[in-house]
């Protein structure tokens, strides 16, 4: 035991000593650096001194560069104020020294009004005693010629009045004559061929609508079917449509009444419908009408695109196309009226392009002229103005829509398309088999026409010929003579045009015949 511990304890001396010597290195290196540690620091401490007296000197010297800039532009600034006060106390010299001469001109102005002011006094005065003077011997002449005369002045004044204005009416009528004439000549023939031309350029299928639509049936033994138990299937189609339906002993056929083509085409339909499929009792009917009305309704949209697709316009909108398609079933005198519609817009195309303007433009216009024909609900305007209306509300252009409002001459026309408008309608319209009339308003245009002669004096008889396209008027020869002739032809055409709606032109002829009878016995 004793010869172990002697070893342990030399160990332990050892490490001690060993730990000893390793923090007495470890302190002599920490001393090394920081001693190095220090000088480092001062050798910073030293750069950084001098880098900041570098600092220190650039910016005193862009401090003093930046003053002198400074005050560079200040004696500048401060010399353009100088030379502005200069020039601006020069114009003020040079416009005292021109306000004194003004003063100058104007003092020398006044007094040469003055003397002339009191020169023109004294002529007035002179010219005062003259006058007087020349009205008394006008006076005395005007007595001597009432004496020479026997007529006073007023009266010899209010012939000579009345005979310069029978010769200045007699003139101006003879004028209008050949004006009108002169217009005729240069005019008229130009304008026929435009018309003419146009009119030949389009071939329109013609349509005829009527109040009634005739269903044709494979048998009679349907009609009772159709008519149902008292009556009940028959009511209930009539309710469901609004439409009439007569069953009468015309064989195979049952009419279909209504002022409206729309209700009737969804009543025919609907009835095609019912007999085909056999099954006819009231709710069949109330279901099968609804359907038909649907399809009705499509139709209409699909009829109105097509129109716009066929005619080229674009932009159209949906509501104005419904409209468009609406038209379909709808009829102007006896002219469908979306045929008249196509025709129209067609017209003013090809007229539009004779006379240079746009032609997309005068066929828009032409095309929507008339759809305030088909209001879903009745409107107390006229249909031109609730067309135009329509078409600002979804947004067409103004001239489009001033040509709608315009055609009927109930507003002003405001563009070239509104006239082309008017003229391809009356074109449209007035053609031979666009339209039938009922004979009671056309004889009543007729003998309209022949009131507005009678209207006039010296009208002995009167007769409306050529389908009211001429008025033939005889008149008293002792009351009327060639002059007056021509005025009263001239008088009636006006008292036409201004008072009646029609379509096309109204020739006026006046007849003045003088007869001298003798018998020889």
């Amino acid at each position: 035991m004793e010869g172990l511990i002697l070893p342990i304890l030399l160990g332990v001396v050892g490490l001690v000593i060993g730990f000893i010597i390793a923090k007495a290195l470890e302190k002599n290196k920490a001393s090394l650096i920081l001693k190095n540690a220090k000088k480092e620091s001062e050798a910073i401490l030293k750069e950084a001194k001098i880098d900041a007296e570098a600092i220190k000197k650039d910016k005193i010297l862009q401090a003093k560069e930046k003053f002198i800039e400074l005050k560079t532009e200040h004696e500048k600034v401060i010399l353009s104020r100088d030379k502005k006060v200069a020039e601006a106390e020069k114009r003020i010299r040079d416009k005292e020294s021109l306000a004194a001469q003004e003063i100058d001109k104007n003092t020398k102005l006044n007094k040469a009004l003055e003397e002339k002011l009191s020169d023109y006094d004294f002529r007035i005065e002179f010219l005062d005693k003259k006058k007087k003077e020349a009205e008394k011997m006008h006076k005395k002449q005007v007595e001597q010629l009432e004496v020479i005369s026997g007529l006073s002045a007023e009266d010899a004044r209010k012939e000579l009045i009345e005979s310069l204005r029978e010769e200045a009416k007699t003139d101006a009528m003879a004028y209008i004559q050949d004006t009108l004439e002169e217009a005729k000549l240069t005019a008229q023939q130009e304008a026929k061929k435009i018309i003419l031309n146009t009119i030949q350029r389009i071939g329109v299928e013609q349509t005829v609508e009527n109040c009634v639509s005739v269903f044709n049936l494979e048998s009679d033994d349907v009609k009772g079917r159709i008519i149902g138990r008292e009556g009940r299937n028959i009511r209930a189609l009539e309710s469901a449509t609004g439409v009439e339906i007569i069953v009468d002993d015309t064989p195979e056929a049952i009419i279909l009444s209504c002022f409206d083509p729309v209700r009737r085409e969804i009543a025919r339909l609907s009835l095609h419908k019912l007999v085909t499929d056999g099954r006819i009792h009231p709710a069949r009917i109330e279901e099968i009408v609804a359907k038909t009305k649907k399809e009705i309704d499509q139709e209409i949209i699909e009829v109105g695109k097509r129109t716009v697709i066929d005619l080229g316009i674009h932009g159209l909108h949906p509501e104005l196309i419904k409209v468009v398609g609406r038209m379909k079933y709808r009829s102007s005198y006896g002219q469908n009226l979306l045929q008249h519609s196509r025709e129209v817009a067609n017209l003013c195309a090809l007229m539009a392009a004779e006379l240079g303007l746009n032609p997309k433009v005068a066929k828009r216009a032409g095309l929507l002229h008339d759809i305030g024909k088909v209001p879903e609900t009745e409107s107390e305007l006229p249909h031109a103005l609730l067309g135009m209306e329509w078409a600002q509300k979804y947004g067409e252009k103004e001239d489009v829509c001033n040509a709608i409002g315009a055609h009927h001459d109930e507003i002003e026309m405001k563009s070239l398309i509104a006239p082309i408008v008017q003229v391809c309608d009356a074109i449209s319209g007035a053609r031979p088999g666009a339209r039938r009339q009922v004979l009671d308003s056309y004889i009543q245009r007729l003998k309209d026409l022949e009131d507005v002669a009678f209207g006039f004096g010296g009208v002995q008889k009167a007769y409306a010929i050529q389908a009211g396209r001429e008025l033939r008027v005889i008149v008293e020869s002792e009351k009327v003579d060639d002059l007056k002739a021509s005025e009263l032809s001239f008088n009636i055409s006006q008292k036409i045009q201004n008072d009646m709606t029609y379509p096309g032109q109204v020739r006026v002829t006046v007849i003045r015949e003088t007869r001298a009878v003798n018998i020889a016995k």
